[in-house]
């Protein structure tokens, strides 16, 4: 599944960070634009580092350090890696050892959650296994228990940071929550319980959930669930306003620049869009369009001059108008993708399951720039840091630069 975070606004973060899944933005857009446009497996390849298993997190990265999560013996153990950079060996990893039972699904593997970091901390969710802070030496600094995560898909919300607070969106299953601790104690500050979860175990009818990230806008944090998207004050976890008209899945993390927040559903479930601002149930007076059916989503979007692109599950690369919904163009890249879209000046970055990894055009206009293959199972998001690309394939950690 998808997974995501974000950084508060406030604090300082370079062009070369990376510091959360979707970077700092929290919505795939990159400010740097000098990044490569081809390579291969063996072209343009700065390093390549070994994976002892599957996973589908995204790396982050601060200054020399790329953070990564990473699970291993089916998930019993559940590690956070600290890579150098520059020659991708291991600068440390740490270990938690988990006995318990959790459910997921096979193309979900354990350690899904992306880790995010404020340049002094990097905090990472293993599930049921807990929340973990390690300071960026590696060492731990504080540790929360989030009580079990059961949802026959497993889970992937990515935690976020919002100045001093860290919060994720706990789900989904039966105890869903969004929820709130001091990120330099762990200690809990506001929780906000989400009702109508299930474990999705009895068939078609329970499948339900939020896989969603957290985007933290303007003092706000938007959270899409079943049924609704949420704007909650961030320092308190007042709901805000809510927009509703989604289906009862969602894996992408809400998008929002223009003016417009977008929510998208899963399992083939509506879109929709929604002018920001109101007080209260705000479909009626600010929702833009909704569509009743769409394309499997499962990673996330970006918006670029008043458009929406988004590559799809089925491998469909998709570009929609952000103030209609209407459908400028759609077309099939390759094979499936789980893989958020990342946005570099006017290049869309972005991957799909068979290890082919493309650069197209942001434009009313389609236009593919490349096509490189890596000839590995990729179901994270790229990640950008000063001019370098880091993709984090099913057997590779690869870091992908120009000479």
């Amino acid at each position: 599944m998808v997974a995501a975070a974000c950084l508060a606004p406030c604090l300082q973060i370079r062009a070369d960070n990376w510091p959360a899944w979707r970077g700092p933005t929290g919505q795939g857009i990159c400010e740097e634009t000098e990044l490569p446009l081809e390579w291969s497996a063996s072209k343009n390849v700065r390093w390549k580092l070994p994976l002892p298993a599957p996973g589908n997190s995204t790396p982050i990265a601060w200054g020399k350090q790329i953070f990564l999560t990473q699970a291993t013996k089916s998930g019993a153990e559940r590690w956070t890696w600290c890579v150098n950079r520059d020659d991708g060996k291991i600068a440390w990893k740490k270990k938690v050892a988990y006995a318990g039972s959790e459910p997921t699904h096979a193309t979900n593997p354990y350690c899904s959650a992306s880790p995010v970091t404020d340049g002094e901390r990097v905090i990472v969710s293993h599930g049921s296994a807990g929340l973990f802070c390690y300071d960026l030496s590696g060492k731990e600094t504080w540790r929360r228990d989030l009580g079990e995560f059961r949802h026959i898909w497993g889970n992937a919300n990515s935690p976020v940071i919002y100045g001093d607070s860290c919060i994720i969106n706990c789900g989904p299953g039966v105890r869903t929550h969004l929820l709130c601790l001091d990120k330099k104690t762990g200690k809990e500050t506001w929780k906000i319980p989400i009702p109508g979860g299930h474990e999705g175990t009895g068939g078609r009818e329970s499948w339900t959930g939020s896989w969603s990230t957290p985007l933290v806008l303007d003092k706000k944090l938007l959270v899409s669930y079943p049924g609704r998207l949420i704007a909650f004050e961030a320092t308190s976890g007042r709901e805000l306003w809510s927009c509703s008209g989604l289906g009862k899945l969602v894996y992408t993390s809400p998008l929002a620049r223009e003016g417009v927040a977008v929510s998208m559903s899963g399992f083939m479930g509506p879109p929709l869009a929604v002018r920001l601002g109101g007080k209260g149930e705000v479909t009626e007076s600010r929702r833009l369009w909704r569509q009743e059916r769409s394309q499997q989503r499962i990673g996330s979007g970006v918006i670029h001059q008043g458009h929406i692109y988004i590559h799809n599950d089925p491998g469909v690369l998709e570009c929609i108008k952000l103030k209609t919904g209407e459908t400028v163009w759609k077309n099939r890249l390759a094979g499936k993708s789980w893989s958020s879209v990342v946005l570099s000046g006017d290049r869309l970055y972005t991957a799909d399951d068979g290890g082919s990894c493309f650069v197209v055009q942001a434009s009313p206009s389609f236009k593919v720039l490349a096509r490189n293959e890596l000839g590995e199972r990729i179901r994270a998001s790229i990640a950008v840091s000063d001019g370098a690309l880091f993709i984090r394939s099913y057997k590779h950690l690869w870091c992908i630069s120009k000479p």
